[in-house]
């Protein structure tokens, strides 16, 4: 699940014994990005206290520095390389529109094809959108939907959600705004695309993301699908922190499944990988006719406005911001800039490029590290387009410090809960039983060993004892973080009802509480 990063200590130091830097430019260009890169990524790392990180730099299309630092596993002594596979998030959304344009490339799909035209069975919650919707839309985050809609179908994984799931689901979602009329990013729409790709190419999306994409490229690490963990090996681990210490969470087995997100955040690629995605996409020359320049363009147009940030007003200096297929794209500084990020519980990532400049940065971290990602993106990018600025990550640190401040004092903080007390099985008896949401499904609020509990059938990860604060009711989840926990709501009335709410102002929107509205159907098992 999508997660943002903790507010970390910024006096304390870590220091990771395994380190590996190497520049393969040529030598004459090589020393002054080495020394400037590697300070940044040492202070990175020192000051948020990650358990492992990867980054490459690419000028002028050649890479002038890879540089990883850390563990795949804190404590394990297994060093990060550039060879190191880490789940890259919604970075993948750019890969699954780079499938599409080569579809397109080959005269097997058309950006405004309606979506029914490969996926009969698609619906959305107006009849007309369900008509209108064409494969371009899918890509752009303007479908009306909410921030995040539909997003607890995907994640916290594991879970049980098929694509077809996530097809008819939503239908059952209702727009927050008129459709093409505003931007709000979605993954679901992402994952409809994947299944459009493969209608149209005639092969899961999996396959014919291996072979339109990863061979073409010589992206010979990357991993979608299944694949044997155990058999690729060198992967890296998600973690968080906890007791001041980084801890695995959610760690991978011998094999990872078909992942259901898989198209909109669901591919892993190692920092080498990633470095060669980025020459290919500055440099069509690099591998030639992979794509047209049509198709190149269509990329990063800027089909869908988003709204401008003031951070991003400050910090780029921008004027512009918006969308394009898997991508957005704005300007810094006077220079065009493309870009995305990918966020998971324990992973994120984050990739820029100058394209004007062929320039490009991409940052792979194993722990829940939006400051870090934020930080060392801005510091790196600014010694291209504002070299005379020479600002640090430490002020960019400090900055986001001084945003989180300003929040606090507006009131946007978390409420204390720190006085929750078991919920009485007595006075809750009459909100026990079983519940049903159109989209989410089947969900229990049940008497369990002597306490009440809450559950979702097809998630197992949304699980957790019902607790009392005053008079409400939240859930505490038995194994995701307090920022996640929600509030808990019984409607009563002839059919009985429960909604559920986000506890703190800043969770992550992909815990999409706000849409689930769950009906009793029968008593408890």
């Amino acid at each position: 699940m999508p997660s943002r990063a903790s507010t970390h200590s910024r006096s304390r130091l870590l220091t990771l014994g395994l380190a590996c830097t190497l520049a393969i430019a040529p030598s004459a260009r090589a020393a002054e990005p080495t020394d400037t890169f590697n300070r940044l990524l040492d202070e990175t790392v020192a000051h948020e206290q990650l358990p492992g990180i990867a980054m490459a730099v690419v000028d002028d299309g050649n890479p002038v520095f890879i540089g990883t630092r850390g563990e795949r596993r804190a404590g394990q002594g297994e060093a990060i390389d550039a060879d190191t596979l880490f789940k890259i998030a919604s970075n993948s959304k750019a890969m699954t529109a780079a499938l599409l344009a080569r579809l397109v490339d080959r005269g097997l799909l058309r950006w405004d094809d309606p979506v029914i035209k490969y996926l009969p069975q698609f619906r959305m919650h107006d009849p007309w959108v369900t008509q209108q919707m064409q494969v371009r839309d899918l890509l752009i985050h303007n479908s009306g939907l909410g921030l995040g809609a539909g997003d607890l179908m995907l994640w916290p994984e594991p879970n049980r959600f098929t694509r077809q799931d996530i097809i008819a689901g939503l239908a059952h979602l209702k727009p927050v705004t008129s459709f093409r009329s505003g931007y709000a990013y979605d993954n679901l729409m992402y994952v409809v695309a994947g299944e459009v790709a493969a209608a149209a190419g005639g092969k899961p999306y999996d396959q014919l993301l291996r072979e339109e994409v990863f061979s073409p490229l010589g992206m010979d690490r990357c991993q979608v699908g299944a694949w044997s963990v155990a058999a690729v090996g060198n992967v890296a681990q998600p973690h968080t922190r906890k007791d001041g210490r980084n801890v695995v969470r959610g760690a991978d087995g011998d094999t990872s499944a078909d992942l259901t997100s898989m198209a909109a955040g669901g591919i892993r690629c190692s920092l080498r990988d990633m470095t060669r995605w980025m020459q290919v996409l500055l440099d069509p020359a690099l591998v030639p006719g992979w794509l047209s320049t049509a198709q190149r363009r269509a990329l990063w147009t800027a089909h869908m406005p988003m709204p401008l940030g003031e951070r991003q007003r400050r910090w780029d200096n921008a004027h512009v911001s918006a969308y394009g297929y898997g991508w957005r794209v704005s300007d810094m500084d006077g220079q065009w800039k493309v870009a995305h990020t990918g966020t998971l519980s324990g992973m994120y990532s984050s990739l820029a490029l100058l394209p004007d400049r062929k320039v490009g940065v991409v940052i792979l971290i194993n722990s829940d590290a939006e400051d870090a990602r934020i930080a060392l993106m801005q510091a790196a990018l600014k010694t291209y387009t504002a070299p005379e600025e020479t600002a640090d990550v430490s002020h960019y640190l400090a900055l986001l410090d001084q945003e989180r401040t300003g929040r606090r004092d507006a009131g946007q903080v978390r409420p204390d809960t720190g006085a929750r007390r078991a919920a009485s099985l007595r006075t809750t008896a009459a909100a026990h039983g079983r519940y049903r949401d159109p989209w989410l499904g089947e969900a229990l609020l049940c008497p369990e060993q002597g306490v009440l509990r809450f559950s979702v059938a097809k998630s197992p990860m949304l699980r957790g004892q019902v607790m009392q604060l005053g008079e409400r009711w939240l859930v505490q989840w038995d194994t995701l973080g307090a920022d996640a926990e929600p509030w808990l709501q019984l409607q009563p009335g002839a059919t009985p009802a429960l909604t559920l709410a986000a506890i703190d102002p800043e969770i992550d929107f992909s815990y999409d509480y706000q849409d689930l509205h769950f009906t009793r159907t029968g008593d408890c098992p």
